[in-house]
C-alpha cells in the first residue's frame, strides 16, 4: 500500500509504503570487519589544566565563605516543625545504688511533654570497646556524670526546672579516686569484676641484667592530667521518628557509623530504621566519637510524637563527656657514659575513669610508644588501665602518645643534664634509622627522625 505523507515543515508531499512507514527510525550500521573502531589511548588535556596545576596555588575550601559570614548551619542553629528539648538529671554521687526515681512532680509541670529514666531504655548499655556505660544509669551510678533521668518540655528552661521536681533516692557506696588504690582492688567499680579492665606487656631482651650492667640508672615518676577537650560547640543531637517506624538523628558526632550500630543495639531495632545524620562540627578533637545523648532523644521523640533537640551546656561537658587519660608514668632508665641507653623499664597506670569508652586503643598505642623513637635492645613495658569513681576518659588528640611522649623525653633530658652531653646530641646517638626495630620488633622504614632534628635544630640556631 502507497501513502501521502507530508512534511510538516516544508509542506511537501512525499509517496510512501507501510513497509518504510514500520522500519526503525535509526537504520543500523554495519562496519565492515576489516575497519574496526580504535578509541585513543590517551585524553587531550585542557589547556587551562597545564597552566594552573593544583599544588603551588591557592584553594578556598567549599565551607570557608560560610564559615567566614557566620552562615554555616550547625546542630543548634537547626528547628524543626514542633520541636522541643530535653535536659539530663545528672548524679548526686559518685558512686552509689539508686534505690527509686520519682518524676510524677516533673510530669505534672506545664510544658512538659515526657520523661524518662534508665528502666525504659531497651538494652541500657553502649561503648565502642566494652559495653559497660549505662545511657541512663539504671541500678547504680559511677560517677557524678551519669544520667539518671531525662525530661523534654517545650523549653529548654521548663526543661531544667523539671529536672529539680525529680526526687531520686541513693544508697551511698564507697568511692575510688586514685588509680594506684584502683589497682588493690579493695573498692570495686563494676563489682564484682576488677578495677583492672585492660592490660599490655610489652618484653625484649633481659632489662634487669642490663639494668645491672649500665654505667648510670635513672628513675622517675612522670604524671598527668585529666584534659577535656572543650570544642566550642559542645555535643548536640536532634531526633525524630517518621510514619513507619524510622528514626532520624540529627548530630555532631564524629564516627557516624559506628554510631548508628549502637543505636540500633541500644534502641533494639534493625539498623535500616536508624539513619544518623551528621552535621557540620564544631569541634571534636576525639571528644565526639561515641554516642550520648542520642538514645535518650529517640525515646523522649517515640513517647512524644516530636523531635526532640538536647544541646550540652559546659558543665554537662566537663563532668559528662569523655576527657583525656590521666597517665602515672614509672620509668627507669640504664645507660652508660656515652649516653647509649643499655635498658628502659616502664610501669604505667591509665586512669579509665567510670567506663572504658576507647582506653582499648589508647591502652596499646600508649604502651607501644612508651619507650620513644630510639634503639633499645632491653626492654620492659607493662600497662595496665583501671576504672576510677571519675569522669569517664576517651579518646584525644594522640590516644596515649602525648602522655609518654612528655616522659620519656623529659628523662632524656635529665640524663642530658647529668652526664653533660648536649640534649641534641644524645637524642642523635639513641634515635631509631633506617630498618631500625620498633618495640615490637616491627621494621621500620622511611625514618627520617635524625634528618628532622638536624634541620630543625639548624633552622632554630640550637647551636648558637
Amino acid at each position: 500500500m502507497v501513502t501521502t505523507v507530508k512534511d510538516v515543515k516544508t509542506g511537501a508531499e512525499a509517496l510512501t509504503t507501510d513497509k518504510e512507514l514500520t522500519a526503525p527510525a535509526v537504520k543500523p550500521v554495519t562496519l565492515p570487519s576489516e575497519n574496526p573502531v580504535v578509541y585513543p589511548l590517551t585524553l587531550p588535556e585542557p589547556a587551562a589544566r597545564t597552566q594552573t596545576p593544583a599544588v603551588g596555588q591557592r584553594a578556598s575550601r567549599p565551607d570557608g565563605r560560610l564559615h567566614g559570614l557566620g552562615q554555616t548551619k550547625y546542630i543548634d542553629d537547626l528547628t524543626f516543625p514542633h520541636m522541643i528539648h530535653a535536659k539530663i538529671l545528672r548524679s548526686a554521687h559518685p558512686h552509689a545504688r539508686i534505690i527509686s526515681v520519682d518524676t510524677s512532680e516533673a510530669e505534672a509541670m506545664p510544658g512538659v511533654f515526657a520523661t524518662l529514666t534508665g528502666k525504659e531504655i531497651p538494652v541500657n548499655s553502649f561503648g565502642p570497646t566494652l559495653q559497660d556505660q549505662p545511657v541512663l544509669a539504671g541500678d547504680i551510678v559511677r560517677h557524678r556524670g551519669d544520667g539518671v533521668a531525662a525530661v523534654a518540655a517545650v523549653t529548654e528552661q521548663i526543661a531544667a526546672d523539671a529536672l529539680e521536681k525529680i526526687k531520686v533516692e541513693y544508697e551511698p557506696l564507697p568511692a575510688v579516686f586514685d588509680p594506684v588504690e584502683a589497682l588493690k582492688d579493695e573498692i570495686k567499680v563494676h563489682a564484682p569484676n576488677s578495677n583492672i579492665y585492660a592490660s599490655k606487656v610489652i618484653r625484649k631482651g633481659d632489662v634487669d641484667k642490663a639494668l645491672a650492667e649500665s654505667d648510670h640508672v635513672f628513675h622517675r615518676e612522670f604524671r598527668t592530667q585529666f584534659v577535656e577537650h572543650v570544642p566550642l560547640e559542645p555535643h548536640s543531637s536532634v531526633a525524630m521518628w517518621d510514619g513507619n517506624g524510622r528514626v532520624t538523628i540529627y548530630s555532631s558526632l564524629g564516627r557516624i557509623t559506628l554510631g548508628r550500630e549502637d543505636l540500633s543495639r541500644t534502641l533494639r531495632i534493625p539498623q535500616n530504621r536508624v539513619r544518623l545524620i551528621g552535621t557540620i562540627v564544631g569541634g571534636n578533637f576525639g571528644g565526639k566519637n561515641e554516642i550520648t545523648n542520642e538514645p535518650i532523644l529517640a525515646l523522649l521523640s517515640k513517647k512524644t510524637g516530636r523531635p526532640v533537640k538536647c544541646t550540652y551546656t559546659r558543665g554537662d561537658e566537663f563532668v559528662s563527656s569523655t576527657i583525656r587519660h590521666p597517665f602515672i608514668m614509672d620509668y627507669t632508665t640504664g645507660v652508660n657514659n656515652e649516653g647509649k641507653i643499655l635498658a628502659r623499664k616502664i610501669r604505667l597506670v591509665l586512669d579509665g575513669g567510670a567506663y572504658c569508652s576507647w582506653t582499648g586503643t589508647t591502652i596499646g598505642k600508649g604502651s607501644i610508644l612508651a619507650p620513644g623513637p630510639y634503639n633499645i635492645d632491653n626492654l620492659l613495658v607493662e600497662a595496665y588501665a583501671v576504672y576510677t569513681n571519675k569522669t569517664t576518659t576517651g579518646a584525644m588528640r594522640g590516644f596515649g602518645a602525648p602522655q609518654v611522649c612528655f616522659a620519656y623525653e623529659s628523662q632524656m633530658d635529665d640524663i642530658a643534664v647529668a652526664l653533660g652531653i648536649d640534649p641534641l646530641e644524645i637524642r642523635l646517638r639513641n634515635a631509631f634509622s633506617e630498618n631500625s626495630f620498633s618495640p615490637t620488633s616491627q621494621v621500620l622504614q622511611s625514618v627520617a627522625i635524625k634528618e628532622s632534628l638536624l634541620q630543625a635544630s639548624d633552622r632554630f640556631g640550637w647551636k648558637e
